[in-house]
């Protein structure tokens, strides 16, 4: 395919010789998803889409045409597009670049996997219908749910300087929920939340015994939940398992970090930043026990990747290093006209889409708490699992998050469940108050298969990773039926 590739640069670039530089990126995309209601089948989607985005530089400004005809001539009619709109743009752009944000890389990737044999479909939904059973824990069950998504999505990059990389990221996701009632007063429970059990991997993260013993246990803390207390409103420590880290880090870390959204490119749309350029070097931005990393290096975690998609090799970076502001998530073009160190971060959800800064696997490093540690030091506090809700300002800055399911904390001990539990709070105070990062054996990755943002939207997979973590004196409160 990389000789097809070749070729169609070489139409695109006789389309568009006054370009100074010239790239070709084809993306590909295929999916599948599997889905099961109460025991009966609901839904299977199968779909994939291909074509290929022409990008050109002309006197200092980028531009893109896209297009789904893989022809040379449906390329060079894309190669004429581009550069029309760059000679328009010529001259009002907000920066000017060069070639150094488009390096010429040559790259191989593809996500490790130990089991590439599909299951068909019809072993599939056996699954699934016998994931609604093991959901259905009691009568006061009113509805279970399971799903199964996997898929790929392949892109391959030429550029008139050289770059040439080929890259191919095969992902599963399994979500399985179930729903209780008991008068008026309804609960939900998932397993780690809806899709968030999505990740990088061949059939091997099929694993069906596993997946039914945790949907087990959804339906019978479901059914619990029926008979818990309301979460108590007061300030307390806040203790969040890796499946709720992964929404604060993504929402209250992850966004706020984003230099095109600082830069104020997404502030019509996605908003803007509490965060400041002056900000990165000095501001304390949580405790010292807070040490954030952009790691698409990890194998299995749903962002990993070898290059991004205008061709900066991804290596693991600090953003946040004891508590302190030191990196953003820009890309070479943010860094270029920011002046701040980025990441290799820009990446786009289609074919027809330009890339720009997104968030990739970004974690939150283990500390060396044990569990029964961070409980046994708290004497009045709540342990929240998996979000439910989520709010949070435009400038990523104050928010309230709802969970699942909570467990109260008191001298030391786990005691008794409570339902509907919430906490509120200002992102850098929440963060300078975090008290306690568990350990490895605390640690666990989960993703976020659709992660908003840009006009036009592009949906992304992003990657959370983090131990379980204590936040000492939060706003928690109780809500709802």
């Amino acid at each position: 395919m990389r000789s097809d590739l070749r070729r169609l640069l070489d139409a695109a670039q006789n389309a568009a010789r006054e370009a100074s530089w010239l790239g070709l990126r084809r993306r590909s995309t295929s999916a599948s998803y599997y889905m099961a209601r109460d025991r009966a089948f609901d839904q299977a989607i199968s779909g994939a889409d291909d074509g290929a985005m022409v990008e050109v530089l002309f006197n200092g400004e980028f531009a893109y045409a896209a297009t789904p005809d893989l022809t040379p001539d449906g390329i060079a009619r894309a190669a004429a597009s581009a550069l029309a709109c760059a000679k328009a743009a010529a001259g009002r752009g907000v920066h000017r670049f060069d070639q150094s944000v488009r390096p010429p890389t040559r790259s191989r990737y593809e996500t490790p996997r130990s089991r590439k044999s599909p299951v068909a479909p019809d072993g599939v939904f056996s699954f699934l219908l016998d994931a609604c059973g093991a959901l259905k824990h009691s009568d006061e069950v009113i509805q279970t749910t399971a799903l199964v998504e996997v898929g790929r999505y392949d892109y391959e990059i030429v550029s008139t300087n050289g770059a040439d990389i080929e890259q191919s990221l095969f992902y599963m996701g399994t979500s399985l929920q179930a729903v209780a009632r008991r008068g008026d007063v309804v609960q939900l429970r998932t397993a780690n939340g809806p899709r968030g059990l999505t990740r990088q991997g061949g059939w091997e993260l099929f694993d069906i015994d596993a997946l039914l013993a945790d949907a087990g246990r959804v339906g019978a803390e479901a059914v619990e939940l029926l008979g818990a207390e309301t979460c108590p409103s007061d300030r307390r420590t806040l203790v969040l398992t890796p499946d709720q880290m992964m929404l604060q880090i993504h929402e209250s870390i992850g966004h706020p970090l984003e230099l095109d959204r600082i830069l104020g490119d997404e502030r019509n749309y996605a908003g803007s930043s509490f965060v400041k350029l002056a900000d990165f070097g000095s501001f304390q931005y949580g405790s010292k026990l807070m040490n954030i990393s952009f790691d698409p290096t990890i194998a299995g975690e749903l962002a990993s990747y070898g290059a991004d998609e205008i061709g900066n090799l991804a290596i693991k970076q600090l953003l946040i290093k004891d508590g302190v502001l030191v990196r953003g998530l820009g890309s070479l073009e943010s860094q270029a006209r920011s002046g701040v160190a980025g990441v290799a971060n820009q990446r786009a959800t289609s074919w027809n889409r330009p890339p720009m800064d997104r968030m990739a696997n970004l974690n939150l490093e283990p500390g060396e708490t044990s569990l029964e540690a961070m409980i046994a030091s708290i004497e009045k506090g709540v342990l929240m699992r998996t979000n439910r809700s989520w709010s949070i300002d435009d400038y990523r800055n104050k928010f309230q998050f709802g969970c699942e399911y909570g467990t109260l904390i008191e001298n030391g001990k786990l005691t008794k469940t409570v339902r509907d539990p919430n906490y509120r709070g200002i992102s850098s105070t929440f963060w300078r108050n975090l008290s306690a990062v568990g350990n490895q054996e605390t640690f666990a990755a989960f993703g976020t298969p659709n992660c908003g943002k840009g006009e036009p939207n592009q949906v992304m997979f992003v990657g959370h990773a983090s131990p379980v973590c204590a936040f000492s004196d939060v706003e928690v409160f109780g809500g709802g039926k």
